[in-house]
């Protein structure tokens, strides 16, 4: 069994052998990508709950014109594909690129529903965690609308540091190349190039290769 599927907040509280056997009794897959695959299409009919087992992947959303713009990133025990899974009748325009070389686990959703009987207390364990998950990614969605309300781009870049910090659990938080940086900020690439190296003379946020730095002391003597 892959030694990762144990870090899972997914199976959090279940045992190795607890785990193997919720994959046998849902008919779980899991499978490996290469990175920049796009690994679930928008629009696309889809029956199973993705779980980002290792890599990175950005959920891309897509509108009436055909237009993409960056949801948020996904790191390993992330879950996507729910809400197409889940309301399979719908449509829904989001799609799954893959940042890195990825292994993602497919939990198809009605097997998960109907394998109560069959799992038991595994069964129980496994919907709370994924309950607590879907209620998580609620939670990204609710911070990226609060990014794009604000007012500068200076004060998105600001504000979508302080929410990494608390997700990565890290003053330096790791951030995305340029380009998909501009895409999940909505800005144009040149426009977030120069915010960046404005804030940086200021000595308001630190560089080093993809991690930034809040200088808190400076931004705050700036801002309050």
């Amino acid at each position: 069994m892959n030694t990762n599927l144990k870090k899972l907040q997914l199976f959090k509280g279940l045992v190795v052998t607890e785990i193997e056997i919720f994959i046998r009794a849902t008919g779980t897959q899991i499978k490996s990508y290469k990175h920049d695959e796009r690994i679930l299409e928008a629009f696309a009919k889809n029956s199973k709950i993705g779980v980002l087992i290792t890599g990175e992947a950005q959920i891309l959303a897509m509108d009436w014109l055909g237009n993409e713009s960056i949801g948020h990133s996904l790191s390993p025990g992330d879950m996507f594909g729910t809400t197409s899974a889940i309301l399979s009748e719908d449509e829904i325009g989001t799609s799954i690129q893959l940042i890195k070389d990825s292994t993602v686990m497919w939990i198809p959703y009605r097997a998960l529903l109907t394998a109560g009987p069959k799992l038991g207390r595994i069964h129980g364990i496994v919907m709370k965690n994924f309950l607590e998950a879907f209620s998580r990614k609620n939670v990204l969605m609710m911070q990226k609308i609060e990014i794009l309300s604000q007012r500068t781009l200076r004060e998105r870049i600001i504000l979508y540091l302080i929410q990494q910090e608390r997700r990565q659990q890290s003053d330096k938080v790791i951030v995305p190349r340029r380009n998909l940086f501009a895409k999940e900020l909505e800005c144009n690439r040149s426009a977030l190039t120069r915010e960046i190296s404005q804030m940086q003379s200021e000595g308001i946020i630190e560089v080093t290769g993809n991690l930034m730095r809040l200088n808190k002391e400076n931004y705050e003597q700036n801002y309050f």
